[in-house]
């Protein structure tokens, strides 16, 4: 891909009158998706990316929930050598042990209770390809042995099979863990944690590339599936003030997530400042608007901030966890704690 076209430039402004931010920008192309980045730091991730991806190295990617780390993982696929072969994405977090064991490494028929066919593991499906494992600090210690051998051997096992298959694959792992503190706790395996960070990639949070704010913002806004409702096209200056003075702390995500809101619910083409939510315009004011209450325990406060989160994304767990920057599995677990989770089995709003 033509390094050439890999940065965003944006008109400066002339007149606070005129329409603002509305460009016509080129971006890095990643598969179906789209890097959109004009900064230096997201510069820099990208001459890494085109040094390292043509080596068959593991590759960690680390970053805050929302940062784009798959999206890390599909550039660095897509400039190697296995370009033209599966890229195959599996969420370590979202699954249980007995479920991930059998979607990475496939299962026999009848190895298990409702194993009534064979099934190919995405591993497998992988062969001469990439395989990205997102989330992996999430995994148990017991697939993580599973995991340290396979890469080891370069084969694996299907669940209740007896004979290796051979699998050549690139991997790709990523984590918003420190995972070198989690192998210093006992929870992720040392000698796996040094098999898979062979080259630590790291995607900058928005806050740190506060720059592509705009390109990201008239991106989303010209290119969601909302689009063709023909109106929020482009943004005012003021409304743009406000978007880059926030802090985003769901990152890229969370700002895709407002476009989308901003998109549906504006009534002309362009998005003013007081169609920007209140959280936003007034991010500041609002940093240190907790205080100590000494009949309130750490635990008590971590529930109700998760409950007002599912109740502000009606009950959307996925949404839920994003934004609190939690894996789904850890938001499930929390639940349970709280005697909360049958209140949220399904994504609608919550029952009273």
């Amino acid at each position: 891909m033509n390094e050439n076209n890999s940065t965003t430039v944006l008109p400066s402004s002339q007149n606070a009158n005129q329409v603002m931010w509305n460009t016509n920008q080129t971006s890095k192309v990643v598969e179906n998706k789209t890097i959109v980045y004009q900064s230096e730091v997201m510069g820099s991730l990208m001459k890494m990316i085109d040094r390292v991806a043509p080596s068959q190295a593991n590759i960690l990617v680390l970053g805050e929930s929302g940062t784009g780390k798959e999206l890390i993982a599909r550039a660095i696929h897509d400039r190697s050598g296995r370009k033209n072969k599966p890229f195959v994405a599996i969420n370590c977090g979202a699954l249980r042990e007995t479920l991930l064991e059998s979607e990475l490494f496939g299962h026999e028929k009848g190895s298990f209770t409702g194993a009534y066919n064979r099934k190919i593991g995405l591993a497998e499906a992988a062969n001469g390809g990439t395989l990205f494992l997102d989330e992996i600090g999430e995994l148990d210690p017991a697939i993580q042995a599973k995991l340290l051998r396979f890469i080891q051997e370069g084969e694996v096992y299907r669940v209740g099979g007896k004979d290796p298959i051979k699998v050549d694959i690139r991997l790709i792992c990523a984590t918003n863990r420190e995972l070198d503190q989690e192998v210093t706790r006992g929870n992720f395996r040392e000698d796996l944690f040094y098999r898979i960070n062979t080259i630590v990639v790291s995607a900058p949070p928005l806050r740190r590339r506060k720059e592509d704010i705009p390109a990201l913002v008239n991106h989303f806004l010209n290119n969601s599936q909302h689009a063709y409702l023909n109106r929020g096209r482009s943004v005012n200056e003021e409304a743009m003030k406000a978007l880059i003075r926030y802090e985003w702390p769901g990152n890229i995500r969370e700002l895709q997530n407002v476009c989308e809101r901003l998109q549906i619910l504006s009534d002309g083409h362009m998005i003013m400042l007081n169609d920007i939510p209140e959280n936003i315009r007034n991010g500041e004011a609002e940093k240190d608007v907790i205080a100590y209450d000494p009949a309130m325990t750490l635990h008590e406060l971590e529930k109700r901030y998760i409950l007002k989160a599912l109740a502000h994304f009606g009950g959307n767990k996925t949404q839920a966890a994003n934004n609190l920057g939690i894996t789904i599995k850890t938001l499930y677990n929390k639940l349970h704690e709280y005697g909360e989770f049958e209140k949220f089995a399904v994504h609608t709003k919550p029952m009273k």
